[in-house]
């Protein structure tokens, strides 16, 4: 029998969950069994859960449903438990080094202690630092085992069932579990605390609790909150029948008086129409059970609790050098070129009015924009003010770069699905030429814009809308997003300072996501990051990218079609090279002569560049065997006409394995990527096909043909069953009759399995 059974519910902590789980393993004290309990075989968690159990068979993993609550997930985790004694973790908490072994080692002190109470800190979510030491246990409680009657006042009532180790026998011999509802943890620990007859405390901080941005539930205002009565009352109906004495029911009615009033007195805990019914309610409860001469303790002053402010990701302003007038370059803003030789009085006149009329200029500019903007934020105000459009949907993609990505699959989806549906692009001035002619579109920052942000019930976009956007009651907005993540996106990107400082302001970010009613993912991996990533309280959409939709359905003329208006030879091998952004670098570099690398992996070859969308320009590259894609279209197009794809680190990888084509990762600057940018996992040790770290590997392996050999099928067999999870052709399909048509998740297509899926026909290779 194991020294402990630790039980983690992991409802709504998929993404955090493998820490949770990962610092119950490495404790150095292994005489245990971990129990994570998933909501489902197939729930998010559950594929953290089972592969962990995979790599260590002291994780045993149970289910239970959702409907069941978090006391349904611990009694399920109870009655699959073995130990001597229980431990209960938060799916999102984490215990800290050398716990167990601390609690082992004052269990040997204490003896068979039917409850032991330990110290917990708590951390803010967004920085992994103590905020105070918010549970530490009273200084009068005696450092031996005692009966409940010596340390009367440790009731239980007033701390999370994660801050104590219970002895299991002493639990399910006294039948005990934890009641239904969302003060559990007050009803567990008041009955443990009246059931026990030998206790101890250990005073070490045990569990580090990380709070979540969401706050907690018990917070929130809702009919949830009338559990709380409940609860009390349970406990304090146990303690009656169980004749405690007067010198333990009143610190154990007073503690749950505490409870109740703190609840009463929250000012965004109970609805104000039901406000006076709680209060009716803890009256009745008072008088039931309020013990012979009991008088309310008086109010006490408090310190506020420590709180350090959100990172804002920006400091001061600062204004830019002057330039010299050596940089003037012949020119000074008077609208003719500088003398060769002039008296530097004069020059300084010169350079002084060129200032000034610049300034002037700047100024006129200025004020006509103030202005502008200043009548589309009242316009943007009165549209408001109107009813939502109910029909009008906005999509929008990459910023306004145009017509692209998951936003404008779901367009063309919902044309079919939902026709009712009027439709309006959001896109940049100067990108109206992206937009098909039939597709209305409006220009970011007009009139229209405004009016169709305020207006509609349905938005759509794979990056964000602005800062000034509204979330209306009523409205719908979806985040599509536009990769998978290998590398850190959203707040996990604050401890990389070159990646925080472009990324701006963490807190205008997530009242951004805070605007979100669904998220898509295309993998498990994808929704385990983003709820680490864009901490909120959307629903995630497993439904697999839209965009992603065209490698299962394209067929063998549309891959031909495209080749030839890319211009790709016929017969050519063509290899589609994409690189991603460097956060460390200014401007575009491919690090690849490309020209070079053709001449040296075969004289069939031919490269299709395709650079990041930060640099979709285009107009480099263009001559030989070298094809500049990056302006073109549509990067799924791209991928249709590639027979192989070498790539870095970019996300393209993810959807071109849809393609099970093969992939070559060159990774010449790894180390340094990885450092600066920060990544999810460990590409080269678990790559979607061959690996080169320098052009010379590179070349070779198109010039052997290894890039497309038994090997690299393995490697991107095992990838493409990590991360081609939810792609399987309908994914547009499932996210416009759930989102916009309002569908059950029971009625959607169901997911095609990886092994029936038919990706589009390469047009030289064959898949393995």
């Amino acid at each position: 029998m194991p020294r402990f059974s630790i039980i983690v519910p992991s409802h709504g902590v998929a993404g955090r969950l493998s820490q949770a789980l990962d610092s119950v393993l490495a404790q150095s004290f292994g005489d245990f069994e971990l129990i994570p309990v998933c909501d489902a075989p197939d729930a998010p968690a559950a594929d953290v859960a089972a592969g962990h159990a995979g790599r260590d068979a002291r994780v045993t993993v149970v289910h239970s449903p959702p409907a069941a609550g978090l006391a349904g997930a611990r009694n399920a985790g109870m009655r699959a438990a073995t130990g001597a004694y229980l431990l209960f973790l938060d799916g999102d908490d984490v215990l800290l080094p050398g716990a167990l072994g601390a609690l082992a080692a004052r269990l040997a002190e204490t003896g068979d202690v039917d409850a032991l109470y330990f110290e917990h800190e708590r951390t803010p979510w967004w920085e992994e630092m103590p905020a105070g030491p918010a549970g530490r246990l009273p200084v009068e409680l005696p450092a031996h085992a005692v009966a409940p009657g010596e340390a009367p006042r440790l009731t239980g009532v007033r701390w999370p069932a994660w801050s104590a180790a219970y002895r299991r026998a002493f639990v399910t011999g006294r039948g005990i579990g934890f009641p239904a509802g969302h003060h559990t943890d007050l009803g567990w620990g008041g009955l443990v605390t009246v059931a026990a007859e030998r206790i101890a405390v250990l005073r070490r901080v045990v569990v580090q609790h990380r709070e979540r941005r969401q706050g907690s539930r018990l917070d929130h205002p809702g009919e949830h909150q009338f559990d709380l009565l409940d609860q009390s009352e349970r406990v304090l109906a146990r303690a009656a029948e169980q004749g405690l004495s007067a010198e333990r029911f009143a610190p154990l009615f007073e503690q749950v008086l505490a409870a109740v009033l703190e609840t009463a007195a929250h000012p965004r805990r109970l609805p104000a129409r039901r406000r006076r019914v709680f209060l009716r309610r803890a009256r009745d409860l008072y008088r039931r059970h309020r013990p012979a001469g009991f008088r309310p303790a008086g109010p006490r002053r408090t310190a506020p609790p420590a709180a350090g402010p959100l990172p804002d990701g920006g400091g001061p302003e600062g204004r830019p050098p002057e330039r010299p007038p050596g940089r003037l370059a012949g020119r000074i803003g008077l609208g003719g070129p500088l003398p060769t030789v002039v008296a530097y009085p004069v020059f300084r006149a010169l350079c002084a009015a060129g200032r000034a009329a610049r300034r002037a200029a700047r100024a006129r500019t200025g004020c006509l924009d103030r202005v502008r903007g200043r009548c589309a934020r009242l316009a943007y105000r009165w549209h408001l003010r109107r009813p939502l459009d109910e029909g009008l949907v906005v999509y929008c993609a990459y910023w306004g770069r145009g017509y692209a990505c998951n936003p404008a699959a779901l367009h063309a989806a919902a044309r079919e699905l939902a026709p009712h549906l009027r439709a309006v692009f959001l896109v940049e001035p100067g990108q109206e030429h992206t937009v098909p002619e039939d597709v209305d579109h409006a220009l970011i920052g007009s009139r229209r814009y405004w009016e169709v942000l305020a207006r509609a019930k349905y938005l759509v976009n794979n990056a964000n809308f602005a800062d000034a956007v509204v979330k209306r009651p009523g409205s719908v907005h979806l985040q599509t997003q536009h990769g998978t993540p290998l590398k850190m996106m959203g707040c996990d990107q604050s401890t990389y300072p070159v990646v925080a400082a472009r990324t701006g302001s963490f807190t205008k970010l997530l009242r951004r996501v805070d605007r979100w009613d669904y998220n898509l993912s295309a993998n498990r991996h994808s929704t385990e990051m983003w709820e680490r990533a864009f901490p909120g309280s959307y629903e995630t959409l497993e439904y697999g990218y839209p965009r992603n939709d065209v490698f299962c359905t394209a067929r063998a003329e549309d891959v031909a079609r495209v080749r030839r208006e890319l211009g790709v030879p016929e017969g050519a091998t063509a290899v589609l090279y994409a690189p991603t952004h460097r956060d460390h670098r200014t401007g575009f570099e491919t690090g690849l002569d490309l020209e070079a690398f053709c001449a040296a992996a075969g004289e069939n070859v031919v490269v299709l560049l395709r650079a990041h969308y930060f640099y979709d320009r285009g107009g480099r590259h263009g001559s030989g065997r070298v094809i500049d894609v990056t302006a073109h279209r549509s990067t799924e197009e791209v991928c249709l006409a590639a027979d192989a794809l070498v790539t870095d680190y970019s996300s393209i990888m993810f959807d071109y394995a849809n393609l099970d084509r093969p992939i070559v990762v060159l990774a010449d600057d790894w180390e340094v990527y990885r450092e600066t940018r920060g990544v999810y996992f460990d590409l080269l040790g678990t790559p979607p096909g061959p690996v080169a770290r320098t052009p010379g590997e590179l070349a070779a392996l198109f010039r052997d043909g290894s890039y497309a050999g038994a090997r690299s099928a393995a490697l991107r067999a095992a990838f493409r069953e990590r991360f081609c999870q939810f792609d399987d052709g309908r994914a547009a399909e499932r996210v416009v009759r759930r989102v916009f048509l309002g569908q059950p998740p029971e009625t959607l297509p169901p997911l095609v399995p990886l092994a029936q899926r038919v990706p589009a026909p390469a047009a030289t290779l064959t898949r393995s």
